[in-house]
């Protein structure tokens, strides 16, 4: 049995009204998340200022552990983890990123084995860059330590909009070089990799002592948004894929496709990225 496993990561439905679309319908998207093969899904818990349901915000009912629970067990599909999304830019943790983060690992510590994803949602690259970008590692590292005191694996994601602080060579050399190994990994987002302006293998080869996660996207070069849907960009699957397994990769490839065609057609889209996933990504695995 292969140690890779394919799991949807659920942006894909979240870029219809920025959210509001498929708000509370997680339902939804572990049903068709398991019809179009993958075997695992990836939710959000995104920060955001209204105190009102902080926290559960696109979890909605879900965020209770034994309605996730009932809803993945129907569709015999697991949890690869949370993405959690807060700025974490400050000298230590906000009040609220810390209520947020606590929540999710709440949560997770009823799935054993589902990763803590910390993903750093951008916050402008203007002001004391260099300082901000040790100060998401120093916050990134005591968010791991109490996750992993709890039990739960952590990885860290980077992300390339113009606004992230984590998104070039240099934000990759102060951020990654920065975390504690001991307590938290690296998601490689290798679409966001590629639009940082980097090389996806040259980067994986890097870092590869910190990779325990990995988020697939495709890449155009096009425009503002500049994805692809899967296997139709400049991104070698492939290559990548075959990166993973000459070094025995134990986890999730999970997909996250955020061409535009998602924006109204989520469904659609994870579907496709199913069957191209079964049948240019599976056989290598």
């Amino acid at each position: 049995m292969s140690n890779i496993k394919f799991g949807s990561e659920v942006y894909t439905w979240f870029m219809q009204e920025t959210g509001k679309g498929y708000d509370n319908k997680l339902g939804h998207m572990i049903e068709v998340a398991a019809q179009s093969g993958f075997t695992g899904i990836e939710p959000m818990v995104l920060q955001i200022a209204d105190q009102l349901g902080l926290c559960k915000y696109w979890m909605g009912d879900f965020g209770d552990p034994s309605k996730l629970k009932e809803a993945l067990a129907a569709n015999k599909i697991e949890l690869c983890g949370l993405a959690l999304i807060c700025s974490w830019d400050g000298e230590t943790e906000t009040a609220a990123e810390r209520e947020c983060a606590d929540w999710t690992m709440n949560l997770l510590k009823h799935f054993p084995g589902s990763m803590l994803g910390t993903v750093t949602l951008p916050s402008g690259r203007k002001n004391d860059l260099q300082r901000r970008r040790l100060n998401v590692a120093r916050n990134i590292n005591a968010v791991s330590q109490r996750a992993a005191d709890l039990g739960i694996k952590c990885s860290y994601h980077p992300n390339s909009p113009p606004a992230s602080i984590v998104r070039t060579q240099e934000d990759y050399d102060v951020v990654l070089s920065s975390l504690n190994p001991a307590v938290t990994g690296w998601t490689p987002d290798v679409g966001h990799i590629i639009r940082g302006g980097m090389d996806v293998i040259a980067t994986l080869n890097k870092w590869a002592h910190l990779v325990n996660h990995i988020h697939y996207k495709d890449f155009s070069g096009n425009g503002p948004e500049p994805w692809a849907q899967m296997g139709t960009g400049k991104l070698d699957f492939h290559k990548i894929t075959e990166w993973l397994t000459a070094r025995n990769y134990k986890g999730w490839i999970v997909c996250e496709d955020e061409c535009h065609d998602a924006i109204g057609n989520p469904d659609g889209v994870t579907r496709q990225n199913g069957e191209w996933c079964k049948e240019n990504l599976a056989p290598l695995v």
